[in-house]
This record gives C-alpha cells, sequence and structure tokens, in this order.
C-alpha cells in the first residue's frame, strides 16, 4: 500500500513542477499537436471564426484540462476552441470566403471589424453610461455603474493567459483601441477613489489582473493601505487564472511576492476577495489548482466563484451542484450563476431564462446550506443586476418573478417585479410586464439617465 501512496504522492508533485507559459493564438493555431486529430474541415473553421472572435490558449490549458477523447463535446474545449455556430451563418461564410480566396491580411482585418461592430461589443451601458468623471473630465479605464463599487482595468492586465469562447470583454482582446478600456494612470484612480467617500468596493478586472506582475499590481494596490483610503475596505480581483494558469499563485517567478501583497492587504484591515471565474467542476481537478486554491486561502484572501450559464458547457444542474460542492469544499464561496450577456457569441451560449431558472433550482436542490450562497440566475443589464426569483402563477397569469440585486438606483435594489412568462426570451429587454402593464417601474427613470448620460458626452 505505501508503494501506490507514494507512486501518487510522486506524481503529485511531478504536477507541481514549475513549467514554461506556451501560448497558442490565431496566428499559430495550426502549429497545436492535439489539433491533428480533428478534420481540417473543423480546422478552417476555427480559423475563420478566430479571425472575428479572440482566441488564446496555452500548453496547460490543453494538455491538463481538455479531454481530448470527448472533443468535440468536452467542455473545456468548447470553453477555449472556436467553433463554427459562434459566428452567424452569414457572418461565418463572408469570413470563410475571403479565407477560401487567399484575401490578403487587410481585407480580413476590415470584415472582421465590421462584423464585430455587429456584436454588440459595450453592452449594459459599458462606455456610454458607467465612465465617471474627475475635475469635469471623464476618466478612461475606469466603471463606476453602482454607488458602493468603482471598477478598475489596468492597462498591465488587459489581456488573460487564455480567453474564454463566451467573454463578455472580448473587444478588450481584439486590439482595436477604440473598443478598449484601460488606464495606467494610478493617480487618477487615487484621486478619483479618494473623492467618492461613498465607495466601499474596488473591483480590478480586465482581461484578467493576474496576468500582471506583482510590481505593477503594488501600484495600484499598495496605496490603499493609506489612511485617506479607509472607506474602501473591500478589494476584488476578477480572474481565470485558477483555471487557465494556476501556477501564477504557485511557482511564477513573484507568485511569493503576490501572496505577500494579498497578506499585507489582508492585514491592513482589507476585506481581500479574489473573484474567480468557474465554468465546470474539472476546472478545479488538477493538483495545480488546487495548490494554487490553498496557498490563496492561507494569505486571509477569500475566493468567491462566479460564472454564467452556458449552452455546450454547463446547461445541466448536476453540472452546477457539482462544482458549488467541490468549491464549498475546498472553501470557495459560491457568488453568482450569470445568464450569458448579450454580446460577442451569446447566439451559441445563450440559455431561456425559464431553462436557466429551472437549472439553477435543480442545483440548488442538490447542495447544502454552505453551497446556497450563489445568486441567480442573474443578468447584468443595464439598468443594473436583475435576478430570476422564480416563475409562478398570480391571478391566473403565468409570470416571472424578478427583482434587482443592484440598480443604477440604490433604491431599486430588492424590489420585486414581474414578468410575463415567455419560454423563448433569453435576456430581460425581451421580456414584457406582467397585469397589462405598460412598462416596467424603472424604465422611465433609466430613459432619463440614458439621455444625461448622452447629453454630458
Amino acid at each position: 500500500m505505501s508503494s501506490v501512496l507514494n507512486f501518487y504522492r510522486h506524481e503529485e508533485l511531478r504536477a507541481l513542477q514549475p513549467r514554461p507559459f506556451k501560448v497558442f493564438t490565431e496566428r499559430n493555431l495550426d502549429r497545436i499537436p492535439a489539433l491533428e486529430r480533428l478534420s481540417e474541415e473543423r480546422r478552417f473553421e476555427m480559423k475563420v471564426v478566430s479571425s472575428v472572435l479572440p482566441f488564446r490558449v496555452n500548453e496547460y490549458i490543453i494538455e491538463e484540462l481538455i479531454d481530448w477523447d470527448q472533443v468535440p463535446d468536452d467542455p473545456l474545449y468548447q470553453l477555449t476552441f472556436p467553433q463554427r455556430d459562434m459566428l452567424s451563418p452569414d457572418a461565418f461564410e463572408r469570413m470563410a470566403d475571403l479565407h477560401r480566396r487567399g484575401a490578403p491580411r487587410e481585407q480580413i482585418t476590415a470584415l472582421a471589424r465590421q462584423l464585430r461592430e455587429e456584436l454588440n461589443p459595450h453592452p449594459a451601458g459599458q462606455v456610454a453610461m458607467n465612465r465617471p468623471r474627475l475635475d469635469d473630465e471623464p476618466l478612461e479605464g475606469l466603471q463606476h455603474k453602482y454607488r458602493e463599487t468603482v471598477l478598475f482595468f489596468p492597462s498591465q492586465g488587459q489581456t488573460c493567459h487564455a480567453y474564454c469562447t463566451f467573454c463578455f470583454r472580448w473587444p478588450q482582446f481584439v486590439g482595436d483601441k477604440d473598443l478598449r478600456i484601460a488606464s495606467t494612470q494610478a493617480d487618477r484612480l487615487q484621486a478619483y477613489l479618494e473623492s467618492q467617500p461613498q465607495v466601499s468596493d474596488l473591483l480590478l478586472t480586465g482581461g484578467d489582473p493576474m496576468v500582471m506582475k506583482t510590481k505593477h499590481l503594488l501600484q495600484y494596490l499598495e496605496p490603499l493601505m493609506e489612511p485617506r483610503f479607509e472607506h474602501v475596505q473591500n478589494i476584488r480581483i476578477g480572474t481565470k487564472a485558477l483555471t487557465f494558469w494556476p501556477q501564477r499563485f504557485v511557482n511564477d517567478a513573484d507568485a511569493d511576492e503576490l501572496l505577500q501583497l494579498l497578506e499585507r492587504l489582508v492585514r491592513a484591515g482589507k476585506h481581500v476577495a479574489l473573484m474567480a471565474h468557474y465554468n465546470h467542476w474539472r476546472e478545479m481537478d488538477t493538483p495545480m489548482a488546487r495548490e494554487a486554491i490553498r496557498r490563496l486561502r492561507d494569505t486571509g484572501a477569500e475566493i468567491r466563484s462566479q460564472g454564467p450559464l452556458l449552452a455546450h458547457i454547463n446547461d445541466d444542474p448536476e453540472v452546477w451542484a457539482r462544482m458549488w460542492q467541490t468549491q464549498v469544499r475546498l472553501g470557495i464561496v459560491p457568488y453568482y450563476l450569470f445568464v450569458e450577456r448579450d454580446t460577442g457569441a451569446r447566439r451559441y451560449f445563450e440559455v431561456p431564462l425559464a431553462r436557466a431558472w429551472e437549472i439553477y433550482r435543480g442545483a440548488m436542490t442538490r447542495v447544502s446550506g454552505l453551497g446556497r450562497t450563489a445568486r441567480g440566475p442573474s443578468m447584468s443589464a443595464g439598468p443594473g443586476k436583475v435576478e430570476i426569483q422564480g416563475v409562478t402563477e398570480i391571478h391566473g397569469e403565468k409570470v416571472f418573478v424578478l427583482r434587482f440585486i443592484q440598480g443604477r438606483n440604490p433604491d431599486w435594489a430588492q424590489r420585486p417585479f414581474f414578468a410575463r412568462y415567455d419560454e423563448q426570451a433569453t435576456w430581460l429587454e425581451q421580456l414584457r410586464p406582467a397585469f397589462g402593464e405598460d412598462r416596467f417601474f424603472f424604465e422611465d427613470e433609466y430613459a432619463a439617465m440614458q439621455a444625461r448620460a448622452t447629453a454630458a458626452d
């Protein structure tokens, strides 16, 4: 028995050894050895789709996460590799025609830009309504949608160790400066936070801030330990690195310095939360992923999990239940089940709201109270985060029961409202008020907010 245990211990230690970070993009997609087992037609489809939507994958994902015997149905493969139906039939054929004809790169780039404009690159008022101002000047790289929370997009963190095929932040990665939200101005961030005493939360987002060297993270986070930022109590870092490159927290060159920074923030009285993006329980199955989670928790930082419900990847209550059970066992707090946003490849991934509710409810019935902290299904829509609380019948009318978890007007939060039941609807704008009402209670006020934002620009 001891020899068996020694074997497994040896294998685990081997899996934790440092490895070089080797990445593949659209430019060298054909150099991925694992793709040789796929048909020439499927590889061509990948090339076409990756001309429009960003593609980036690393060797760790290819070798450790994807079960190539299950491709194309493997969920981690679907999470990272482009599929034909991620583009509309018309968009696919237009781009495929250029590739078949061997069109110059300039033509492919021009068509890609045109097709991206049709994919709603900045949903939910990201650019038009969320950008704050300081000294009457708009601030680049910041978003301030909810009263208590500011989002910051550090320029050094506007890429990822790999790209999710569903990502609603895909415009950050396509090389178009007009679509990108980013800033290197730590002083402007600090000046804005100092001027906003009602802000309790700073969220570093991207891209993925965990692609940054620790020395760059320091310039943004270290000043927050000063007394002038006492009101900024909660520091959140949105990341997929626990899945796509857990080595960042284990044996990257500055992994220890990163963990020391997080520990210092905790000791300074800050609540530090890694907002970890998870889409499937298999993302936590490798020894490296488990070790990264353990090391992070040892700093005193909290890990919260969030991710969207996605066709082809996790549209099954058993997957969500197992994912939440695994996270609770590892000390991660289930936080959000999102509805796939109305941008990018949504047509491939979206699930009707009625089905989303059934999956969420089905998963909740399979977990203990510690796993029932996950809120959802939640839509991060223009007016705010809207949660589907249930489906019921009132006065003979079948309805969705909805509420705001967060709203552009804080007074909207926790207020229930009702929409007519619709089996096909996949987003808030497709829903209609119940009981013969013409408009939802927030619509007039939200329209006024939109008009003011337009006028300010």
